[in-house]
């Protein structure tokens, strides 16, 4: 997301300041609900909704039969290899985050009015009102992005350890036999190392080091060839949900150990759900005339007083994540002094745009 206004946006917010600066201080600003062509031109905005950002970080371990699987018993007494290849995943980690977009059942014009001292407005790229008679230097973080990433192959470079006799044998089951010895000679190797009566010694211990982490590398690799290879990958998986009141529980998606992820409602997958605890209070109800209603409706500007929401990740029984964010769509919309936005006062007002909240306000008097 950008914070620049788009050219369209600068101009006609440049139009907004010159009318208010032409304009007599002494009116008031008009707001209204934005109807589509059917409010007078001026500064339309909107109040944010929150959504969720739900980021699921799962790793699979794929395991191959390796190429000589069938004669691992055989040859090297191996009665545990892989034969077949299958998946194992694991539900690492689940991140909850939230984020403001416009919502379009909240949408306010200012008008320009030849009679108002328009407030100049900074909006969001998509509507979102940030502050009035102010700057902000506010950027909509970057949300995550679903990824996939190579972390480790154990097994799968084995062929670049076969020896010229093993790649010139005629069937897979001589060469088979020819790796098996290979890999006892390395062993008889490493043993006379050890004892200090191989034909050619070291000089010094890190010589022998060197060589005997050499002769481990060129057995593990041929070892693969019987036992298989392991290849380990991280993925990152991005899920949007809108909250509202009423939402309760939902699935995100199923996850298999064996399949990873899946649909919501395959039965091969456990459901990964989001369950939504509303713990915004009840909002008072003041007494006011409709006279005094519509007034403020005419004159003020708009902001939100946000709910609470407990938000919480589960895995069957067990819970991956839970956080209490405030949230727009549980609260309620508020109407800013009208007498705030006149000649006695220099009004500064700041908003959320996560929960079109208030977060900062002023009002300096004119020297």
């Amino acid at each position: 997301m950008h914070t620049n206004y788009s050219k369209a946006m600068k101009l006609f917010l440049s139009i907004a300041l010159a009318a208010g600066t032409a304009a007599p201080l002494h009116a008031q600003t008009e707001v209204k609900p934005y109807l589509p062509g059917v409010t007078a031109e001026g500064i339309t905005y909107f109040l944010p909704q929150t959504k969720l950002c739900v980021v699921v970080k799962a790793t699979r371990k794929h395991y191959a039969p390796g190429e000589y699987a069938d004669f691992a018993q055989r040859f090297l007494r191996l009665n545990e290899v892989v034969q077949q290849a299958y998946d194992v995943w694991t539900l690492d980690n689940v991140e909850l985050l939230t984020y403001g977009a416009a919502d379009p059942s909240k949408a306010f014009t200012i008008k320009l009015n030849p009679k108002t001292a328009a407030p100049l407005v900074s909006l969001t790229p998509d509507g979102r009102l940030l502050c009035v008679n102010a700057s902000s230097d506010w950027k909509d973080m970057p949300l995550p992005t679903p990824q996939q990433e190579r972390l480790e192959e154990v097994g799968t470079e084995s062929d670049n350890y076969k020896t010229q006799e093993i790649l010139r044998a005629g069937s897979k089951a001589k060469m088979a036999e020819l790796t098996a010895a290979e890999i006892y000679d390395i062993r008889d190797n490493r043993n006379l190392l050890s004892k200090g009566q191989a034909d050619f010694m070291p000089k010094d211990g890190e010589q022998l080091r060197l060589m005997l982490q050499n002769l481990d590398e060129r057995e593990q690799a041929l070892l693969h060839l019987f036992t298989g290879s392991v290849t380990t990958e991280r993925f990152t998986k991005v899920y949007e949900l809108t909250p509202s009141p009423g939402l309760g529980r939902t699935a995100l998606f199923g996850f298999s150990k064996y399949l990873g992820f899946v649909s919501p409602d395959d039965p091969a997958g456990v459901p990964v759900e989001i369950a939504l605890n509303d713990l915004t209070p009840p909002a008072p109800q003041p007494a006011e005339t409709e006279k005094d209603k519509k007034a403020k409706e005419v004159l003020d500007l708009r902001y939100v007083v946000p709910g609470s929401v407990e938000v919480t990740a589960s895995y069957g029984s067990q819970t991956l994540a839970k956080a209490t964010f405030p949230m727009a769509q549980y609260g309620r919309v508020e109407h800013l002094g009208g007498e705030l936005f006149n000649k006695k006062f220099t009004t500064h007002v700041w908003l959320s745009p996560l929960t079109g909240g208030v977060e900062k306000i002023d009002a300096v008097k004119p020297e």
